[in-house]
């Protein structure tokens, strides 16, 4: 498979209502039917932690995060695992909850258009694109780290690199 320079390789993932487009190399890991460990005082959109390859992994339903639906926990529910864009030692990784398989793209870089159309973007969103007909956020990775690293923080759950 040749891959073309003139393109973006992405992942669209569902979140509530509205698709994610994530960059491909930030993805490590799809998986599903993940055993989630509940964290209390922690708030709604941040689901729990999953156990991943010796780390724990905060997990976030960015629907929530964002104000802009929710994602539900659900048998049929899959967890994508993020490298981390930040320098946080303690968390070099955080998940996001989706509601189905992600789906791998590619975009032409002159086809990935900014929509302009919204004043204000929900927390945790970068921008809104269109794809063709079909809009997706762009998510603010670096925001969601920090959110759920305070989160974790506030609550006394955010383990020591």
């Amino acid at each position: 498979m040749s891959y073309n320079n003139d393109e973006v390789r992405g992942v669209l993932i569902q979140s509530g209502n509205e698709r994610l487009l994530l960059p491909n190399a930030t993805i490590a890991e799809v998986m599903s039917r993940v055993k989630i460990e509940p964290l209390p005082d922690v708030p709604a959109w941040l689901v729990g932690r999953i156990g991943w390859h010796g780390w724990q992994v905060p997990l976030v339903a960015f629907a929530d995060l964002a104000g802009y639906g929710h994602d539900p926990v659900e048998r049929q529910s899959k967890v994508v695992v993020l490298k981390a864009q930040s320098e946080r030692p303690e968390l070099p990784y955080v998940a996001l909850l989706t509601s189905s398989f992600p789906q791998l793209i590619s975009v032409p870089r002159d086809g990935l258009l900014a929509d302009a159309s919204e004043e204000t973007l929900p927390r945790g969103v970068h921008m809104r694109v269109l794809l063709g007909e079909q809009s997706a956020l762009l998510p603010d990775l670096e925001t969601v780290e920090a959110a759920a690293a305070a989160a974790l923080a506030e609550a006394g759950a955010l383990q020591p690199a």
